[in-house]
């Protein structure tokens, strides 16, 4: 209960934001009479504090439906007419109407080796931040990603097939902002898809391919 933005995205990717806005600011001062040389973000602390904020969303919510009158039912459920669904340790539940809600998956990426990515939901509950991470694809998600794990000391690779980044948006604005991933380190390849992603002793290896055909 819940859902996606206040479990697994808009909020509490603010959360990690903001510990990586706070090194953003750092730097930024750095000449300007702040010095903290050895600031940095303790991930594992971090992730602790963003789920302080997530963690009793899905009690809350289901109390607050409680309070209105609306019942919650968990486990597997089958349709046993066309207005009953009979319930796993509760019995059939009759109505008018049944609306199925059962949200959306991400699509299945079509190159060997794709099982051994993770997801966006997967990376907001990373006990441990991965000393490199590449980020396949150029939307806003991996723009946001990106920038939250480069100011936590990962070194960040996005491969990303178009042109540039951030298709959908304004190409003058995405343009200034790419400035601020060159300041951040993070290495944006543009023109590159993934050919595969082999598993290795030590992590992965992403393998890509350019426009012009060259690999690497």
């Amino acid at each position: 209960f819940g859902g996606t933005c206040a479990l697994r995205g808009c909020d509490p990717k603010k959360m990690l934001v903001t510990g990586a806005q706070v090194m953003d600011d750092i730097r930024r001062m750095a000449t300007r009479g702040v010095v903290a040389p050895d600031a940095r973000i303790a991930w594992r602390d971090l992730m602790a504090f963003k789920r302080t904020f997530t963690g009793p969303i899905p009690v809350k919510q289901e109390r607050n439906y409680a309070q209105k009158g609306i019942n919650a039912f968990h486990g597997p459920a089958r349709f046993t007419g066309p207005n009953s669904v009979e319930i796993d340790g509760v019995g059939v539940c009759e109505a008018r109407h049944v609306l199925i809600a059962t949200g959306a998956r991400p699509i299945p990426l079509r190159f060997p080796g794709a099982e051994n990515l993770i997801t966006n939901e997967e990376f907001l509950e990373l006990d441990e931040l991965p000393a490199r991470i590449v980020l396949v694809g150029g939307g806003y998600i991996a723009a946001e990603f990106s920038h939250i794990a480069a100011r936590a000391g990962a070194k960040v690779t996005i491969l990303q097939r178009g042109e540039r980044m951030l298709t959908n948006f304004d190409g003058d604005l995405v343009g200034w902002l790419m400035e601020s991933f060159k300041e951040a380190g993070i290495d944006v390849r543009l023109g590159h898809s993934v050919s595969a992603v082999e598993k290795t002793d030590g992590g992965f290896t992403v393998h890509t391919r350019a426009r012009d055909g060259a690999t690497t």
